[in-house]
């Protein structure tokens, strides 16, 4: 085969991810106007390779030129970003769940600034094309994986890329559904023969439909060609055994072809059956009355697409999920969590790899034979076996997430088997495992079922893998279709192959059917200059529509999202409740006893007068010291007091007198203020007495003074409290709410969208802000009206400049929020770096607890830019001291400026590539 054109041409291309070699001087040149595909195990590099084609990832090392440009030039990125389609590996991992099939594909339309008569046009033929159609306002979230596949391909497609990057796009999709996603892809082809498309893909299966194939292990490139050609350089008839024959010396070494002898059942001889068995999660179905018996010392395969129930059925035997209907027996015993006995007899190796990275792979076999309650002087014997039976030895003091993946399987495997079960449940065990490791895999399952007779029931992806099954049963959508030897489902299908037979059980069980149309009777959407035409340009300027793209995006989730929705609305306003209940600094109704040994009328007199004040409660009298000592630990009394014998007799006789009093201080703040209502009581009622016992004159001073409080005249501390706290919530909440949206895409993964579009950092930013903003506005208004009416918090000042002020400073938390989302990669991150870095400065350094005024050095400089300080002062001027513009706009222009301050700031630090 001649080798067309490069569209991309890769000179010592190098990537790692810290100390891991992702990529190691890969060369090569990938032709133009044909389909390649890039073959090979997960952790080849196959995705970082996309990754950097597509612009989605950094340059690190070498030179990468794509469609005639460096790709390291951000000018070149944005110029050919509009020719390039991106769709990255994952079930719909480019879709947003709750929007609907025609919502997802109209905001890839926006994100090209597509116009709506275009974009309608453009979704009407993508959607009649792929048989989409019939689904347009179903959620994303509701598709099968094979219809999430063909939405990520309409989104892929909705601006007519002269390059489609599709990295592993039907891993975990039904054959039905892979080989209709295939024929898609031919038909689109023959519409539009200019456009190149770049695959990675990890069946083999598939790459033999391909024009021109890059073999990858180890991040470097093994060979490339066309698929007849790897196999006539390396005598192979199949693309499998080309692909180790070009895989070097050292790795393929000890590769043996699977041997599996014939195995010999006896009658009635089951160790797992299932009847009538049946999982429902709410409305959904997820495994539907299925049923099936695997003799002893079998390999039974289970065969389906991802969600279609095989792991909730493996749960459901293991006893980790318990069944809604119908029965599991293990051994005959119906399957039981609390019997340990029957548990210790099943191993389980579950899809996702679940050891522990922080033990070696010795503290990881110990410890599972000690969860499994092996005798400790058998321990050692167990380990050494499982390490000499799975090749283990050279490994023993590494941690699993060293391991190659084929070696951490096989770790698992040992570790399922340490306790020698009688049954192994194995969980989807070779994906992503590179041939010469897979094929050892399965002989070692095929050496302990014969050798050892350990049932084994395995599910996987991979049909020749299920051709070395003794039987198999094809699932979908929760229901077995079939259940028999792999040869006899072939035979009686009039397949030719095991896919082809699954092919017609799936048609037969769905309806639906492989498109027999010719390329040339298919609607395809109506092509536009190909790569052979002149170079399409990025958008210059600011893009409005594709800023409100994400905004409207934005506000549909949160809609359909209703835990978010409440936070977003409800959140200020329950804290606000909390707070403005809960904090109170008023002290009042202090508790206290008095330890009374004189009883007369004199020290009744004494404690009538405290008690009668609004600031003491009193409680039955203390009868002992261990009375008050015990009450005052329990936290019954705040105040105690001690009257000693002839108190009253001596005060009247004009004898020195004293009262003890015990005061708890465990709240010192608290503590100092009943001090100061005990001794103002005290001085009350000495007064009191001396103006009875010698008249006014007595007690008569040189002067009166007479105390006003200007602005909070009943010094009610919730009246300085509120205001306070306004500043704090419009500050948390809305922060929180936009890193959020903006860390929530990294972590799903949908910021891919962002690097491989038009899209610039500014638009995104305000369009993930825009949301937040007006939800923050509503949320000024309502805590504004709640403290008026609810808390009876007088408003004196301009309510218009309250409002505007309280406008530009959600405008601040919101684009601080955007900053923060840049340092952080997790939700969880987002959460508690959000709290941290918007609550502790603005309560200690707002001038909330102390003024701005008494802080010095590195304090005063925080306190002066920081936007909490600024809307604080206005807070509390506009509730309390009847302020407006005239007397607070020197603390507004500050608001005004911090906000294209951090907007500016949340642009600088946001990555238009992932690094």
């Amino acid at each position: 085969m001649t080798t067309p054109a490069a569209i991309a041409d890769i000179r010592d291309v190098s990537l790692s991810y810290r100390k891991v070699r992702a990529l190691d001087a890969v060369t090569a040149e990938i032709p133009a106007g044909v389909m390649v595909g890039l073959i090979g195990p997960d952790g080849v590099g196959k995705s970082s390779l996309l990754a950097l084609i597509s612009g989605a990832r950094e340059m690190q090392a070498g030179e990468l030129t794509v469609l005639g440009g460096d790709m390291r030039s951000a000018g070149h990125r944005q110029r050919v970003c509009p020719r390039i389609a991106y769709m990255p590996q994952g079930l719909g991992r480019n879709l947003y769940e709750t929007l609907s099939v025609f919502e997802n594909v109209d905001f890839f339309g926006q994100l090209f600034d597509q116009n709506r008569a275009e974009r309608e046009a453009r979704i009407g033929e993508l959607l009649a094309a792929t048989g989409l159609a019939p689904f347009r306002d179903r959620p994303a979230g509701k598709l099968s994986g094979g219809m999430k596949q063909k939405l990520g391909l309409c989104c892929a497609l909705i601006h007519d890329p002269d390059l489609l990057i599709l990295d592993e796009p039907t891993t975990g999709v039904d054959p039905l559904s892979r080989r209709q996603f295939w024929d898609l892809i031919d038909r689109i082809r023959a519409g539009r023969p200019g456009v190149s498309v770049l695959v990675a893909t990890a069946y083999m299966e598939e790459a033999a439909r391909f024009d021109w194939l890059i073999a990858m292990n180890a991040g470097r490139v093994l060979d490339t060609g066309a698929p007849d050609d790897l196999m006539a350089r390396t005598g192979t008839d199949t693309l499998d055994a080309a692909f180790i024959a070009l895989l070097p010396a050292e790795d393929r070494a000890a590769h043996r072809k699977v041997v599996i002898p014939p195995i010999h059942h006896r009658a009635g001889d089951f160790a797992i059956e299932a009847e009538g068995l049946t999982k429902r999660f709410g409305d959904f179905t997820a495994v539907d009355r299925v049923s099936f018996r695997i003799p002893k010392g079998e390999i039974f395969g289970f065969l389906g697409s991802n969600g279609c129930g095989k792991t909730t059925t493996m749960k459901m035997l293991t006893g980790l999920l318990e069944a809604t209907e119908g029965t599991a027996k293990l051994f005959g015993k119906a399957v039981d969590p609390n019997d340990l006995d029957v548990r210790r007899r099943v191993g389980y190796m579950s899809q996702a790899f679940s050891l522990y990275g922080e033990l070696t792979v010795a503290q990881n076999l110990d410890l599972h034979a000690r969860l499994f309650k092996i005798p400790a002087d058998r321990i050692p014997g167990r380990i050494e076996e499982m390490v000499a039976r799975f090749d283990l030895a050279g490994v023993l003091k590494s941690r699993p997430d060293a391991l190659p993946l084929g070696l951490r399987q096989r770790l698992s495997l040992a570790v399922a088997m340490i306790h020698a079960p009688d049954i192994l449940i194995l969980d989807e065990p070779t994906s992503g495992v590179d041939p010469v490791a897979r094929d050892a895999f399965w002989q070692i399952l095929a050496d302990l079922s014969r050798a050892d007779g350990v049932t084994i029931f395995v599910s996987t992806h991979f049909m020749n893998e299920a051709m070395m099954c003794d039987r198999i049963s094809l699932m979908h959508a929760g229901q077995v279709l079939v259940s028999d030897r792999p040869a006899q489902i072939v035979a009686e299908s009039g397949a030719k192959t095991l896919e082809d037979a699954f092919v017609r059980h799936l048609e037969e069980a769905t309806g639906e059917h492989v498109a027999a149309e010719t390329p040339e009777t298919v609607a395809v959407p109506e092509p536009r200059p190909s790569a052979s035409g002149p170079p399409a340009s990025g958008p210059a300027g600011f893009g409005l529509r594709r800023m409100l793209s994400y905004a409207m995006r934005e506000t549909m989730e949160l809609r359909r999202d209703p835990i978010r929705a409440a936070l977003a609305v409800f959140g200020s306003l329950l804290l606000m409740l909390v707070i403005g209940y809960g904090i109170n600094m008023d002290i009042e109704d202090l508790r206290f006893a008095v330890l009374d040994y004189d009883q007369s009328t004199v020290s009744r007199d004494y404690i009538d007068q405290i008690s009668g004040s609004r600031y003491f409660i009193e409680q039955p009298p203390i009868t002992s010291y261990a009375d008050m000592d015990q009450r005052m630990r329990a936290g019954l009394l705040d105040l105690a007091l001690e009257i000693p014998p002839d108190f009253g007799r001596d005060l009247l006789r004009g004898r020195d007198v004293e009262i003890g009093g015990w005061i708890d201080g465990a709240n010192p703040t608290r503590a100092e203020t009943a001090m100061g209502y005990v001794q103002g009581m005290h001085q009350s009622w000495l007064m009191s007495g001396l103006r009875e016992a010698y008249g006014p004159e007595a007690v008569a001073g040189d002067f009166g003074l007479e105390l006003r409080y200007r602005y909070n005249p009943d010094i009610k501390s919730i009246v300085a409290m509120v205001p306070a706290v306004i500043p704090l919530l419009l500050l948390l909440i809305p922060a929180m709410l936009s890193a959020l949206s903006v860390v929530r895409e990294r972590e799903l993964g949908s910021i891919t969208n962002f690097y491989v579009t038009p899209v610039t950092r500014l638009e995104f930013l305000l369009g993930k802000q825009l949301p937040y903003t007006v939800l923050a506005i509503v949320n000024l208004i309502l805590l504004t009206l709640m403290a008026i009416f609810l808390f009876r918090v007088p408003f004196t000042g301009d309510l218009l400049f309250f409002l505007l002020a309280g406008v530009l400073y959600v405008s601040a938390a919101t684009a601080m929020g955007l900053v923060i989302s840049a340092f952080v990669k997790s939700q969880l991150a987002a959460v508690f770096a959000t709290a941290m870095g918007t609550i502790l400065p603005a309560v200690q350094f707002s001038g909330m607890v102390t003024p701005v005024s008494a802080m010095k050095g590195l304090g005063a400089i925080v306190s002066r830019v920081y936007p909490t300080t600024h809307f604080m002062t206005i807070s509390r001027g506009a509730f309390s001291k009847g302020l407006g513009f005239a007397e607070l706009s020197s603390a507004l222009w500050p608001l005004a400026l911090s906000i294209p301050v951090l907007i500016g700031l949340g642009a600088l630090l946001m990555r238009k590539q992932e690094k």
